[in-house]
């Protein structure tokens, strides 16, 4: 399900107090949470026809605890159940499902650090285990997994609609006074006493404060206000497949780490990918035929059930990637008005409810408290305060 706004080009606004850039999870949580604070004076601007449609309209849905950072987990903590309120609170279906991650281990290299990241996560009140090789096997036994060395798995762990949790945020959001405004690109930013004028296709707009929640685009609308962000577009793709009557119903998400290789049911299917470790910053957003290939080939090896299956569908997105994994949630110093909510490498999805929440506490409060975020502030890449982590597909 997607949502557009189709308004009059002559209803355009030519004054809002908060502009929020960017129409998918990061920028309708964002602006959803403004509105229930009683910030009532709010746009969201998307560009493309639909809201969700970008980054996260093309994510693969999945939301998970195991992090190796501690303001990862405590995202997941805070997010996470958020998502399992999600229909009761917002009357928005999401299918949300746990049906456990599946970290395996093929390289000796990342076995120390995957038992440290689980003793942070059970520090953390995470319930992952630890499973031997053997036990994987014996679990998993559709898998090609004679080299797994080791894994993580926590059945908390699961996925959940990206377009269902974004029409939920876009209809609060409205219902508590949003003005929504899709097919609305943005040109060029410029301020002037204190005001900035948002230069768009539909008109121009003053505001006093501006949130960029554009995503993989973030650096292109920040560049508009001479501030660089360390945050880069990168290409991801997988595919659907038909139906596999073989498939166990209780079939989890699986990722060989490693490989960056992943499967996870989809309808009567799966869902699999594989990141490209070659793949170069851009905003391609076609589907790379020659990697999708090397991706079927190194799927069916690992998922010989594959080979019943068909090609549904294929889709290519774009990570928003930052030099520390990690995104930036806060203003921008000395550049008042200016915040930041963009460069979740991967993993933005599953920590958009909580990072709007976030968003909008330090809007009008003048810093998070639901979650204490004050690493992931725009200046750590100027301070060389970088926080790594270790998890990323």
């Amino acid at each position: 399900m997607h949502l557009c706004e189709n308004k009059l080009m002559a209803n355009f606004p030519k004054h809002i107090e908060i502009v929020v850039i960017g129409g998918g999870v990061m920028g309708a949580s964002t602006a959803y949470h403004l509105a229930r604070r009683g910030a009532r004076d709010v746009a969201l601007l998307e560009k493309e026809s639909f809201f969700g449609t970008g980054a996260t309209g093309r994510c693969a849905g999945g939301v998970r605890y195991q992090f190796s950072t501690e303001v990862n987990i405590r995202l997941s903590q805070a997010s996470l159940p958020m998502l399992d309120r999600f229909e009761e609170e917002m009357g928005q279906a999401i299918d949300r499902r746990r049906c456990g991650y599946y970290l395996l281990l093929t390289r000796e290299q990342d076995v120390p650090q995957f038992r440290r990241n689980v003793e942070l996560q059970h520090r953390l009140g995470v319930p992952t285990q630890w499973l031997s090789g053997d036990e994987v096997r014996q679990r998993l036994p559709f898998l090609k997994a004679d080299d797994v060395l080791a894994a993580t798995v926590c059945p908390e762990d699961g996925l959940a609609d990206p377009n269902g949790v974004v029409a939920g945020y876009v209809n609060g959001a409205r219902r508590l006074g949003v003005q929504l405004w899709a097919d609305t690109a943005v040109h060029a930013i410029t301020y002037k006493n204190k005001t900035y004028t948002i230069h768009t296709n539909q008109g121009d707009i003053q505001c006093e404060k501006i949130v960029n929640a554009a995503g993989p685009w973030a650096g292109q609308i920040s560049d508009m206000l001479g501030v660089p962000l360390p945050i880069v577009p990168l290409r991801r793709q997988w595919i659907t497949t038909t139906p596999l009557p073989d498939l166990p119903p209780d079939f989890p998400f699986v990722i060989f780490f490693g490989q960056s290789l992943y499967f996870h049911p989809e309808g009567k299917g799966l869902l699999t990918g594989m990141s490209n470790p070659r793949e170069q910053p851009g905003f391609d957003q076609s589907v790379d035929e020659a990697w999708e290939l090397v991706h079927l080939e190194a799927a069916i090896h690992r998922l010989p059930l594959l080979e019943r299956a068909g090609r549904q569908s294929g889709l290519a997105g774009l990570y928003e990637m930052t030099p520390d994994a990690h995104p930036i949630i806060s203003g921008v110093p000395g550049v008042d008005g200016y915040y930041v909510v963009a460069g979740f490498s991967g993993h933005g999805f599953m920590h958009g409810p909580i990072a709007g929440k976030l968003m909008a506490e330090i809007i009008l409060d003048g810093a998070a408290h639901t979650v204490d975020v004050s690493m992931l502030d725009y200046a750590r890449f100027g301070d060389g305060r970088f926080i790594q982590e270790y998890n990323v597909v």
